[in-house]
């Protein structure tokens, strides 16, 4: 008879309350199959200990004393991607949520959640699939814009057109993009395609380029006097950015 081999899921949890990792630990160590390889209560000792452990999930808290579970899971993504990400919270956070998308996380839970949910929320992430619910996520991104002026250049793009050159930024191929908003990959093609046009780029490195700079804060009005208008920012701040004036509307 051959023998069933039982894959192990590494788990590393990250929050400031030693009572939650305790109860975390105690929960997850009883699951067969789940192993608690680390925990940590704060950014600095997470970003030291993930590496080391070189867990598959990785459970942390969105607000940490010294930075936010979304800044971490940011850097994850860039020094351990092999770590799937699910934020937890103690408070249903509509910005968090979507910062949480851009920087890589595979699932928002909050704290109230049963613990039979958490378990099978883990092994989904860990199995490299997203609890993030594409439609709920473009929901936001349409609430967070109507309370933007009008005019601004965040209208230019559509819900999910602003959706995908997000994740432009986030450095994602289409391929990538299509598994996180649930699309083909010609039509992920077509929307990067349609989104350069609309904001007056010639190639998609320009897109994540701005992208990244609306990000940071960083872009400024181009000199040869384009039209400055404004793009969203996942925490709902427009920042400045030029498109050309003919793509206006």
């Amino acid at each position: 008879m051959e023998e069933v081999t039982t894959v192990t899921i590494g788990i590393y949890l990250v929050d400031d309350h030693e009572i939650v990792r305790r109860g975390l630990a105690d929960l997850l160590n009883q699951v067969s199959g789940f192993n608690v390889v680390g925990e940590a209560s704060c950014v600095r000792e997470a970003s030291v200990g993930i590496p080391k452990c070189r867990p598959d999930v990785v459970v942390m808290d969105v607000r940490l004393p010294d930075g936010n579970g979304v800044e971490l899971c940011r850097e994850l993504a860039s020094t351990y991607p092999d770590a799937a990400t699910l934020m937890l919270t103690s408070y249903s956070d509509d910005d968090a949520l979507l910062d949480a998308l851009i920087a890589g996380a595979r699932g928002f839970v909050l704290k109230n959640i049963r613990g039979h949910d958490l378990v099978s929320a883990i092994r989904t992430v860990a199995t490299g699939k997203s609890l993030l619910n594409t439609q709920a996520v473009i929901g936001l991104v349409r609430r967070i814009r109507s309370e933007q002026e009008s005019g601004t250049a965040a209208a230019l793009l559509t819900d999910q057109e602003l959706l995908i050159f997000e994740l432009i930024g986030k450095g994602l191929s289409n391929r990538e993009i299509s598994t996180h908003a649930e699309l083909s990959e010609k039509t992920v093609k077509n929307y990067v395609s349609r989104i350069l046009e609309k904001l007056g780029l010639e190639r998609r490195t320009q897109a994540a380029v701005l992208a990244t700079k609306l990000r940071a804060g960083t872009a400024h009005p181009d000199p040869s006097g384009q039209a400055t208008t404004h793009l969203l920012t996942p925490s709902g701040s427009p920042f400045s950015a030029t498109t050309g004036t003919h793509h206006a509307r």
